[in-house]
């Protein structure tokens, strides 16, 4: 299951560098981030990059992950996620 969240996080590089998708990868890294965003918020926003089930699961796995950090760490996080 890890392995299939690396694929995924790796395929919205690819879509931006493509030419399209840079917005839309921007606000997936934010609503990750965001602690106001649920889990199923969280996927349901991921819908239209991939519907299956195991691939949901995993996806709310790792927004659990940002759940449980604190505000400080989630505020780190943001800052390592600026494009130059």
């Amino acid at each position: 299951m890890k392995l299939l969240v690396v694929f995924m996080l790796a395929a919205f590089p690819l879509s931006c560098y493509a030419g399209a998708g840079c917005q839309e990868l921007q606000r997936v890294i934010d609503s990750a981030i965001d602690p106001t965003v649920s889990v199923t918020k969280y996927q349901e926003m991921m819908i239209p990059y991939d519907s299956f089930v195991f691939t949901m699961n995993a996806v709310g796995d790792m927004k659990e992950c940002f759940l449980k950090q604190s505000n400080e760490t989630l505020a780190n996080v943001k800052v390592m996620m600026v494009r130059t």
